[in-house]
């Protein structure tokens, strides 16, 4: 169930529509009562240190690939769509079976698919730690559990799909570095998982947040966040995002290691 008085995410009627339906219901008054400001995607965003353990700068331009899963897709790609040093970053499902990698689907929670953003990024601008630590201080909060801000279910996990070893590395040494300066109060639920496979989400998902910056859960959960990753990293922010659309990128496709 995802229900917010800012807006319900909901299953979609049809592509054409360019969006799912949104709806205010009681049910959705009383989850919005009951649920604290701070676990909305509206809030601040948290400053945290940088990673100790990181790669190493390249020293030309390249390309690396991360896969994060931090709720609705639709604010991680959008926030990462603004990051210097991105290449790409596309919707998408992992964790589960490519058969099962459709948003009617995965919406059950039931195919062990989250909603995941693929971020392509030229390490030599941008390296893999910087990457992990805007995902967790403005992307999403990593300490809930099969959920973010209205969003309820398995598909919004917080888990990052390692590639290498060095992401693993990384990725599990930055966890116990938050964790064990405590800086978000509680331990962080973030799941870290080898990438089995990586599947682009349906069109209308691709670009969402910039397409429809009006729409009410785009307007309250995640135009905050990018608002919040030009006023903590400012040195990493770019004002024009870099989108699927403008690319040309197919869609359904799947992308194994």
């Amino acid at each position: 169930m995802n229900a917010s008085l800012f807006g319900a995410r909901n299953v979609r009627v049809g592509p054409a529509a360019g969006a799912r339906p949104y709806a205010v219901t009681l049910l959705a008054t009383v989850l919005a009562a009951l649920t604290p400001v701070v676990a909305s995607c509206a809030e601040s965003a948290t400053p945290i240190p940088a990673p100790v353990v990181d790669e190493a700068v390249a020293p030309t331009h390249a390309s690396e690939t991360a896969v994060l899963a931090g709720g609705c897709f639709w604010g991680v790609q959008k926030v990462f769509q603004h990051v210097k040093g991105v290449q790409r970053a596309v919707s998408g499902y992992a964790g589960g079976a490519q058969s099962t990698a459709e948003y009617e689907t995965v919406s059950t929670g039931r195919t062990g698919h989250a909603e995941s953003v693929q971020i392509t990024f030229d390490p030599s601008v941008v390296s893999y730690g910087t990457i992990l630590r805007i995902f967790f201080s403005v992307a999403h909060d990593p300490t809930q559990i099969d959920r973010q801000g209205p969003d309820f279910g398995t598909q919004y996990r917080s888990e990052i799909f390692t590639l290498n070893d060095e992401q693993k590395r990384i990725a599990e040494g930055y966890v116990r570095q938050l964790d064990q300066a405590g800086v978000f109060g509680r331990k962080i639920a973030t799941r870290i998982d080898p990438l089995q496979g990586f599947y682009s989400a349906e069109a209308y998902h691709q670009d969402f947040a910039t397409l429809h910056p009006d729409n009410s859960y785009i307007a309250h959960y995640d135009l905050p966040k990018v608002r919040s990753l030009e006023q903590l990293y400012p040195e990493h922010y770019r004002t024009d995002p870099v989108l699927v659309s403008a690319a040309g990128a197919g869609t359904n496709a799947s992308t194994m290691r």
